[in-house]
């Protein structure tokens, strides 16, 4: 009798141990999964690419730029950890960039061969493909807030010039006069970009100035994955250092210089403009991971190093996928970058090390 009630209660033992295990694994399956599913986000930035290197970067400039990348990345992180939008993840962290003089966007912008600045940004949802742009704007203190409003407030995708003044007063923008947006360093980056053109001129001849490329460079953008699964993407720049024409770059052109859709990626662009809206770049990107099926870093290598060197363009792109994947893919000396996951993780990198 006693070894029947031995081996009953250890068969009761065994099952109620079994049943346990069992639950513990169903309950861990199910913490994973839906951390995988909610709790999945990320957040990436750029500030410009083009020739930097550090032999012409001083300790205390470099550490500027990690200061305001990371400030400007944490701004978004926090946003999304707190369960908030990727839109507005992107604008806020873009703020922050565009008001530092560090960045050639809204505060820090180049200026025109005529010393003004003349402003783009663009934005776009993942979810709807709805987006918002403005080119050429000289008096709205953030931009990218310009760009939102165009994408919720109008029926519209983009406007520029006293219009797109004229709405963001109507919306209660920030105006600002244009003298805010002057900085030394960008002034003098116009006069020399002036006299170099005169001495072109002057001779009748083509030379080969390594500075003209780097006048084309120069943006800021984020792209962002919420914890609902939208991805969001925006872009903001002062342009061409000492452009004419109310030249327009491709910040401001959905596919080219911003892009996002749900069921490939965001992305956001920098570098010579006229090159990424001939190749289109940010829709390119996701049509490649949509179409071909190529992951995001095969895509991004795909338009970067091959696409676009061969068309003539150089620069570089931040992008994220709809599972948290990440590209800062360029290919020029170095752009400004950082990268936050949904663990808190930082990266940021300036140089093409």
């Amino acid at each position: 009798m006693k070894k029947l009630l031995f081996l009953f209660s250890l068969s009761i033992f065994i099952a109620c141990n079994d049943q346990n295990t069992q639950v513990s694994e169903e309950n861990e399956t199910a913490t994973t999964t839906e951390q995988d599913t909610v709790q999945n986000f990320g957040i990436v930035i750029h500030g410009g690419a083009g020739t930097i290197l550090k032999e012409n970067m001083s300790d205390s400039l470099e550490q500027a730029y990690k200061a305001k990348l990371e400030e400007a990345i944490r701004t978004g992180h926090e946003i999304l950890a707190n369960g908030g939008t990727a839109l507005e993840a992107v604008q806020r962290t873009i703020n922050v960039m565009e008001d530092s003089p560090l960045f050639n966007s809204a505060k820090g912008a180049v200026f025109t061969n005529e010393g003004k600045n003349e402003l783009d940004a663009s934005i776009m949802d993942g979810e709807t493909l709805n987006a918002g742009a403005v080119a050429g704007v000289t008096n709205v203190k953030n931009p990218i807030n310009l760009a939102y409003e165009v994408m919720v407030n109008s029926e519209h995708v983009m406007l520029s010039g006293k219009g797109a003044e004229q709405f963001a007063k109507e919306q209660g923008l920030e105006i600002v006069d244009p003298e805010y947006f002057y900085t030394e360093n960008r002034y003098r980056s116009m006069e020399r970009a002036r006299e170099r053109e005169k001495k072109k001129a002057d001779n009748k001849t083509a030379f080969y100035d390594p500075f003209i490329k780097d006048e084309k460079f120069g943006t800021v953008g984020c792209a962002a994955l919420d914890k609902n699964g939208n991805l969001a993407a925006g872009t903001s720049t002062g342009g061409m250092t000492n452009k004419k024409y109310n030249r327009i770059g491709d910040a401001p052109i959905i596919g080219a210089g911003t892009y996002a859709n749900n069921k490939t990626c965001a992305v956001s662009s920098t570098g010579w403009g006229e090159y990424f809206i001939r190749g289109v770049v940010a829709y390119d990107i996701s049509a490649l991971m949509e179409y071909k099926g190529l992951s995001l870093e095969e895509a991004a290598k795909e338009v970067i190093q091959k696409k676009q060197p061969e068309l003539g363009g150089n620069g570089g792109i931040i992008a994220i996928d709809n599972q948290g994947n990440v590209s800062m893919e360029f290919n020029t000396a170095g752009m400004y970058r950082a990268k936050m996951n949904r663990d808190g993780e930082l990266e940021i990198g300036i140089y093409s090390e």
